[in-house]
Parts: structure tokens; C-alpha cells; sequence
């Protein structure tokens, strides 16, 4: 019996090039939602997993609940995947009282960034996602749910969970396959287009609730220092919720006049987590919709070139408009003279 599951055809999104040659290819994948309708895709029918970038989403399970319960701060890094410097292991330990740090089901970790040698000890609340645990411990105490088995399947947060992902997917969606996630929690199989419409439900339901303002008061908090979905959140005025996932995984929410029912954007990096390159695309992406996010730290002696189908086609000519890297960014991937005139017959 043969399954095609994981045979996923994905596509050339951007090459790194050395003088002019490409020396390595980023493959994965990118869709464009508008409302309900699939806009733009390009290598959008693979599946995968949605991992944290989905958040934001679960925690509409516990929307009313937390409305005037949790803070910003906590509301902000209840959807957060987030270093576990010292500013987010303090919200964290704020969501829920001490007795019931105990209670956090999320594997033992160190923060994500840090500087200088390892010497913590691993801890739960320094797993990215340890936000979300301490919110939905507290969310199912408010809706009197068992905090027991919390991270299982049949509980009744995922359950809820999966309501709203049929809100948008319709009544008779139905995961292909439903995995552990990195955290312990579910995590449900998906193409990239569906994570992409539902991207696009979170700008059409941004006065529903508290999570599209949430990102936007505290983006420090959603992932921290030099992350990308925090850096696209301070760039993007708030019109753009930005929110990245494990493996490779970006998602992006926009109110733009071109696109009145909501734009969802995901970019899956096909080989996993990789921040250089996902920002590249981003950069792209964003920047033909008019929105400025800054190039990444330059490669090392490499160029990165956007492959131009990763745009969608009546936005395509606005590719040459995107500086490509940055003027002060050298090209030392070239000598700066001709070596053949210092080349005789004779040799040396």
C-alpha cells in the first residue's frame, strides 16, 4: 500500500548566488488568500503542519474569557513563540500562580537567543510556547474544562479548536492527520492555501476579539530581539499581523485597500526553520504591497535573487522597485580587479 503523503512537489522560491552563479536553492512554498478565494499559489497544494504559527487561532478558543481577565502583555504572549529572555519568562509566570507552574506541560527548554555561554538550567517556561500553555491552563479553570490531559486531542480545548478552524475551512473539514507539535500539543495537517485562508479570517475578524490588537501593542513579546514576525510587526504599521511557526513556517494577515475581505499570506520553507531565507521572501512579498521591511544580514559572500513566481503576476513588476541588498552590504563574493591581467604564459 503506498501513501502520497509527504510527497510534496515543492517549488524554487530563492537562489543564493556566488558571481553570478547559483550555489544554493531554497525550495517550499507560498499562497495568497483573499477572503475565501485562493488569489495567488505558488506551490500552494503541498501539505504540512501549522505548528505555532497557528496561535493566534487557538487562542480564539479562550476569547471571551481573557477579554478583560489577562492584560495586554499576557493576551500578547499567550500567542507568542518567544525567546524566554527574562522579559518573557515574566509574563509567562504571571498568567498563573506558582503553585500551578506545575501544571505547564511544555518540554524543558532553554531560552531560544541568548548571548554568551549556556548556563541555565532548562526550564518549562523557557520553551517558546510556554505562553500558550500557561493562557489555555488558565482558560480551561475559567470554562471549568480539566486541566488534566490538556495537550491530548480529545480534550475539549482542541476540540473547540477545531470548530474554529471549520469556521473558516467549512463544517466538513477534517484534518488528514493529526500529530504531537514540538510543544506536546496537537497540530493538524493542512495545505499551505488553507493556512493561508485562514490567515486571511484573522484580518476579517480584527474587531472580533482581542488577538489582531494584541500583536500590535507588544511585538517584542510575540517573538523578540532580531526575530522576524516581531521585526514585520514594528514595520508594518499595523496592518500586518505577522507570525512565524516551527519548520519554516510564516504566516502573514493584511489589511490592504487592494484586497477588501483580508489578505492571508503563508511562506513554508521547505528544508525548515530558516529565518534568512523566509525574510528574503518576505521582504518581496510585503514590499510589492507597499510595505518596507529591511533586508536581513547580508550572506556570506553570496547574493540572494527572488524567484519572480513567487509574486503574484500583476504585482510582478514591482520586483525591480525592491533593493536587492543593501548599499553598504560589499560584493565580496568577486574579486574587485581582473586577475587574468597578472596571469603571464609563463605562469608566476
Amino acid at each position: 500500500m503506498t501513501d502520497n503523503i509527504g510527497q510534496n512537489p515543492w517549488v524554487q522560491l530563492v537562489d543564493y548566488r556566488r558571481n553570478g552563479v547559483p550555489e544554493v536553492t531554497i525550495h517550499g512554498a507560498i499562497s495568497f488568500v483573499h477572503g475565501r478565494e485562493v488569489f495567488y499559489s505558488w506551490g500552494g497544494n503541498v501539505l504540512c503542519y501549522g505548528r505555532s504559527m497557528m496561535k493566534p487561532l487557538q487562542m480564539k478558543v479562550f476569547s471571551k474569557e481573557f477579554e478583560n481577565y489577562f492584560n495586554w502583555e499576557q493576551k500578547a504572549i499567550s500567542i507568542s513563540s518567544h525567546n524566554g529572555d527574562t522579559e518573557h519568562t515574566r509574563v509567562v509566570k504571571s498568567m498563573i500562580k506558582k503553585s500551578e507552574l506545575g501544571l505547564i506541560q511544555t518540554p524543558h527548554a532553554t531560552p531560544l537567543v541568548q548571548f554568551g555561554k549556556q548556563r541555565r538550567r532548562p526550564r518549562r517556561w523557557f520553551h517558546p510556547c510556554s505562553g500558550k500553555h500557561a493562557a489555555i491552563i488558565t482558560g480551561c479553570k475559567l470554562k471549568g474544562w480539566s486541566r488534566v490531559g490538556y495537550i491530548l486531542p480529545q480534550h475539549p480545548f482542541h476540540q473547540a479548536y477545531l470548530k474554529i478552524i471549520s469556521q473558516s475551512l467549512g463544517d466538513n473539514w477534517q484534518p488528514r492527520v493529526t500529530a504531537k507539535d514540538g510543544c506536546g500539543l496537537p497540530t493538524l495537517s493542512m495545505t499551505v492555501n488553507e493556512l493561508a485562508a485562514l490567515f486571511s479570517s484573522l484580518v476579517r475578524e480584527r474587531d472580533h476579539d482581542w488577538v489582531w490588537e494584541a500583536f500590535m501593542r507588544h511585538p517584542d513579546l510575540i517573538g523578540g530581539f532580531n526575530r522576524l514576525d516581531s521585526t514585520i510587526l514594528k514595520s508594518g504599521g499595523g496592518k500586518v499581523l505577522a507570525k512565524e511557526g516551527a519548520d519554516g513556517l510564516l504566516g502573514l494577515a493584511l489589511e490592504h485597500e487592494d484586497f477588501p475581505k483580508g489578505l492571508g499570506i503563508v511562506i513554508k520553507i521547505a528544508h525548515g526553520w530558516d529565518t534568512q531565507a523566509t525574510w528574503y521572501v518576505a521582504r518581496y512579498v510585503l514590499g510589492v504591497l507597499g510595505i518596507q521591511l529591511r533586508n536581513p544580514y547580508p550572506l556570506d559572500r553570496q547574493k540572494a535573487f527572488i524567484v519572480p513566481e513567487v509574486i503574484p503576476e500583476n504585482y510582478r513588476s514591482r520586483i525591480k522597485n525592491i533593493e536587492p541588498w543593501d548599499p553598504w552590504d560589499p560584493n565580496r563574493d568577486r574579486w574587485d580587479f581582473n586577475f587574468k591581467e597578472y596571469v603571464t604564459p609563463q605562469g608566476w
